[in-house]
């Protein structure tokens, strides 16, 4: 690693880098889903700094009201991000995925009661009811994959592209152990055709299973990165990477440090050149709690990881991942604009 001042930043600091960014502002207007030819008039969002592309996974939008692919847009550039990790829904209604019957908010509010132990008899038949509405349905997505064309997926891509935004990864709900290889194969494929050059998905734990996503991301020439959470350690990746060259990390920054792992740089310079991207977000290490916080104020060194990409030229992107709470009077297109300012004033 070369040489260079680790500079770490105060939350006044952070806060303080956030005044170019007004609530709600839109940088592209209504003809921007109506007319994509119209869209060299509007100022394109630029998020690489220095040489470091920052990106968001559009799950940190995931509490504003409209969830279509043209809202995300929206939400991504208002956010001034010019890269992204697609979340599956976005791009499967927008190529003609039949809705979800079964409200999901509803159904783990009322399976996480189950798990409490706190759920009532009327409760128990309602989760009853929407498991086997969940279970139909996921057949019916399974079958709409295997045969839904790639062309929706190509105009969307371009669409983004045409915003100023690029997709570098997709994640979908298709690289279960539960789903088909016919879902694999379209996830593959839907991932190609909007210019991704990885997929993500948690970490099984089944090297027989990371063999076969490998060996079918090596078919379509997409990398399978494998993203983790608290069972996150230095070699949790280690045997699906000898397994083929197209399984990688999708490291979680703050997940890694709040699982208890003391050194976050040193796994970063080790792995960079299996990493095609990486979770960035501010979590108190295992000692102080592990909480999800605004940046600035965990134990997670985002500015310190950010300088280490850049000095030495990695070319994997950081994605900002929302996951601490909207304070009240913000929404989350506020809150990734101060995340990518925490980025510029780390990398300036």
């Amino acid at each position: 690693m070369k040489n260079s001042k680790i500079r770490t930043i105060s939350r006044r600091k952070f806060m303080g880098t956030s005044a170019t960014m007004v609530a709600g502002v839109s940088l592209v207007g209504p003809s921007l889903f109506g007319a994509t030819s119209k869209l060299e008039i509007y100022k394109k969002p630029n998020s690489l700094i220095n040489g470091v592309q920052i990106g968001a996974i559009t799950y940190s939008f995931r509490s504003m009201p409209n969830q279509s692919a043209e809202a995300t847009l929206k939400y991504v550039v208002d956010s001034g991000i010019s890269a992204i990790e697609l979340m599956g829904d976005p791009a499967e209604t927008f190529a003609g995925r039949v809705k979800n019957p079964v409200d999901w908010r509803a159904y783990y509010t009322v399976r996480e009661a189950r798990k409490k132990g706190t759920i009532s008899g009327d409760q128990e038949k309602e989760l009853d009811a929407m498991e086997a509405k969940r279970t139909a349905y996921k057949k019916e997505v399974a079958s709409w994959r295997a045969r839904v064309s790639m062309d929706k997926f190509e105009q969307l891509g371009k669409m983004y592209l045409d915003a100023g935004v690029s997709i570098y990864a997709f994640k979908p709900s298709a690289f279960g152990k539960d789903n088909t290889d016919a879902e694999i194969d379209w996830g593959l494929r839907a991932a190609k055709a909007m210019g991704a050059s990885h997929v993500t998905l948690e970490h099984p734990g089944d090297d027989a299973w990371t063999q076969k996503l490998g060996d079918m991301g090596e078919k379509h020439g997409i990398y399978v990165a494998y993203h983790g959470h608290l069972q996150q350690t230095p070699t949790l990746w280690d045997t699906a990477l000898k397994q083929s060259k197209y399984n990688a990390v999708n490291l979680d920054l703050g997940h890694f440090v709040a699982a208890g792992n003391a050194a976050p740089l040193e796994f970063i310079i080790a792995k960079h050149d299996r990493i095609k991207s990486m979770h960035v977000k501010d979590r108190q290490n295992k000692v102080h709690g592990q909480k999800n916080l605004p940046w600035g104020q965990g134990d997670t060194p985002i500015a310190q990881a950010l300088q280490l990409i850049r000095d030495n030229n990695y070319k994997f992107p950081a994605s900002i991942e929302l996951e601490y709470e909207i304070p009240e009077g913000s929404n989350a297109i506020q809150e990734v604009t101060k995340c990518l300012d925490y980025c510029k004033t780390a990398l300036t």
